[in-house]
């Protein structure tokens, strides 16, 4: 048994087998379609990543919500039971209520188990971008480290993880507020694909616009090369919303040119992906700062 357990949500977007190599305890997010919530497993049990993408380009809509300090607690206890400390990292506090949910969970928790330690991280991350900074912990914690000293690491370097995304459709933004109905409409018309990053609070903020989808892709190689830390070196994540082609080729212009040998490829799920839509393109790693 590890030493502490580490603890996160469906909003890390990891590969189901990679979260279970790391034995993480991964709480679900929700999705509503059509009046039928869904939860976010990350093995896409209750709904696939191309089942959910079918139903948004079918003009479904979808309200998420996060979990709750229920849940947490439930999670948490049969681990603090069996003698467990936990590292929870959340999603980022700027994008969901999560964070505060396990905060609480967490506060309520070691007042009835005093002899065990619970820390909670605010991530300030999404996605492969979360879940990159959890692989990094997890590799931590197999040195021998203490529940404390990843939880020191993980302040010490989680805004060392960059994110970088193109979307297709800037209509889900807008329903989304994070553009205007006329930025959107006129987007639309010229083919603009916004740059976007997560910045140091956790928020996502356009950054530059691209015009097409291949200068698009372009850009976020090209904001890797500014501040990546020894690419050749990093495991490089890339987060998709159902265009596993996109993904493979924004991989094969990083190896090209920054001789990236590792990559992690997966889907967006369907909590991100409700706000982010089809054919988003994510691209994450470790820079000098974001």
């Amino acid at each position: 048994m590890n030493q502490f357990a580490i603890m996160t949500d469906s909003c890390c977007d990891l590969p189901a087998q990679m979260a279970g190599e790391m034995d993480l305890c991964v709480l679900p997010l929700a999705v509503e379609l059509d009046g039928k919530t869904y939860y976010n497993y990350l093995d896409g049990r209750d709904i696939s990543s191309s089942e959910f993408y079918k139903q948004l380009r079918a003009e479904k809509r979808a309200v998420t919500s996060a979990v709750s300090m229920g849940s947490y607690m439930d999670a948490m206890k049969p681990l603090l039971n069996a003698g467990q400390d936990i590292l929870c990292l959340s999603f980022s506090s700027a994008l969901s209520n999560t964070y505060s949910a396990a905060k609480m969970a967490a506060q309520e928790l070691s007042l009835q188990y005093p002899d065990r330690t619970i820390l909670v991280s605010d991530t300030l991350s999404a996605s492969l971008g979360q879940g990159l900074l959890i692989w990094l912990a997890a590799k931590e914690r197999s040195k021998g480290y203490g529940v404390r000293e990843v939880f020191r690491w993980v302040e010490e370097n989680k805004l060392r993880i960059c994110h970088w995304f193109t979307v297709d459709d800037l209509n889900h933004l807008k329903r989304g507020g994070r553009i205007s109905g006329a930025a959107a409409f006129f987007g639309t018309m010229m083919h603009i694909k916004p740059v976007m990053h997560v910045d140091s609070e956790g928020r996502l903020v356009p950054v530059s616009k691209a015009r097409g989808r291949k200068a698009a892709l372009g850009a976020l190689m090209a904001e890797m090369e500014k501040t990546a830390q020894n690419p050749s070196e990093q495991t490089v994540f890339i987060s998709h919303g159902d265009c596993l082609e996109d993904a493979r080729t924004l991989a094969d212009m990083i190896r090209e040119k920054m001789q990236v040998e590792e990559f992690v490829i997966n889907p967006v799920g369907p909590v991100i992906g409700s706000h982010s839509g089809p054919n988003t393109l994510a691209l994450f790693f470790l820079g000098s700062s974001r």
